[in-house]
């Protein structure tokens, strides 16, 4: 009997630590099945740019762990020159919600959807949404025109820009968040307060650029640049002169067009000359060389149309936009 007990101790010490295993491993599984099916239940949106990421951000609020957010245009690319990847594609394809602008910049977007996996996504278009708001691109004097065809002149271009404008924001916004509430009814309550919360957020900026414009000793810019801020302009009554559209491909200006800008920095006693963030400063000091205003400074204001996955991780629609407010403060003096 000595003997058996000496055998059956161990016997008993390794059945228990497999049983021990067994029930780790069990509740191991468990809990990884629990994460995947956690995991399955999210629901993903796709958005192009990072206005619509940053928005759809804020309207998630601390409800962020039940969606996949992601932003296509993240690596630095413009929209006007963004071709999207097969992997871009497969993610749009299987998306819940996916967003985009919608002008002629995202012409790739039908192709892109036609075979979709997830034929209950809901996609929303912002120029869609915008409707009757949508501005037609416009050529204004001393802007250097585009070379075009026949064909191409009978066919109406509007201008791409719609989030520039913080009123159209909160349209958009409204949009985004009855998306969230149909796809996670269970949490729509939270998306409708974040949506409240967000739009005063909105509305007070709106506010801060109708105080600052209307106290504003000048109310014209001038642009060494491509102007994609047509929307903005045209909520606060603001003047402009340009060298090129806002969607335009061109970097050369005529020397006619230098000449112009530069006579209307002499006429308009303008200290300031604007930029976007992602064009180079050698037209607008070429401008100012030929202007009799050779202290003159160059201010850049953000599009938002190159923000990075990096940066968009540290910023946010409303601080980028209350930026440009204080750069439009400084070039209005």
């Amino acid at each position: 009997m000595k003997n058996i007990s000496k055998i059956v101790k161990p016997v008993f010490g390794v059945v228990a630590v497999i049983i021990l295993l067994v029930a780790l491993n069990s509740s191991l599984f468990a809990k990884a099945k629990k994460s995947d099916k956690a995991k399955s239940q999210k629901f993903s949106i796709v958005t192009t740019i990072f206005p619509e990421y940053d928005w759809v951000r804020q309207l998630l609020g601390e409800n962020t762990d039940n969606a996949d957010l992601t932003l296509l245009l993240g690596n630095g690319v413009d929209l006007h020159s963004y071709q999207p990847s097969i992997q871009d594609v497969a993610r749009i394809s299987t998306a819940d919600i996916f967003i985009y602008v919608g002008g002629e910049s995202d012409a790739w977007v039908t192709d892109a959807l036609k075979n979709k996996k997830n034929k209950e996504m809901t996609v929303l278009n912002l120029m869609e949404i915008l409707g009757d708001q949508i501005k037609e691109e416009e050529i204004i004097e001393g802007m250097e025109a585009e070379e075009e065809d026949e064909e191409e002149e009978e066919e109406l271009e509007y201008d791409e820009h719609v989030w520039l404008s913080v009123k159209n924001a909160k349209i958009i916004c409204e949009e985004i968040t009855k998306a969230l509430c149909q796809k996670d009814s269970a949490n729509s309550a939270a998306y409708k307060k974040n949506l409240s919360s967000y739009k005063a957020e909105l509305d007070q900026l709106d506010a801060a650029y109708s105080t600052a414009i209307k106290s504003a000793t000048k109310n014209t810019l001038i642009f060494g640049d491509r102007f994609p801020f047509r929307y903005l302009v045209d909520d606060y009554n603001l003047n402009y002169y340009a060298a090129f559209v806002g969607c335009s491909a061109e970097t050369e200006a005529s020397f006619k067009t230098v000449i112009f800008l530069a006579n209307k920095m002499d006429e308009l006693d303008s200290n300031y000359i604007f930029k976007i963030e992602s064009g180079e400063d050698k037209l607008a000091k070429t401008i100012i060389k030929n202007s009799g205003k050779k202290n003159a400074q160059i201010l850049v204001l953000d599009s938002m149309q190159s923000v990075t996955s990096k940066q968009a991780a540290t910023t946010s629609y409303l601080k980028i936009m209350n930026a440009n407010l204080q750069t439009l403060k400084k070039g209005l003096e």
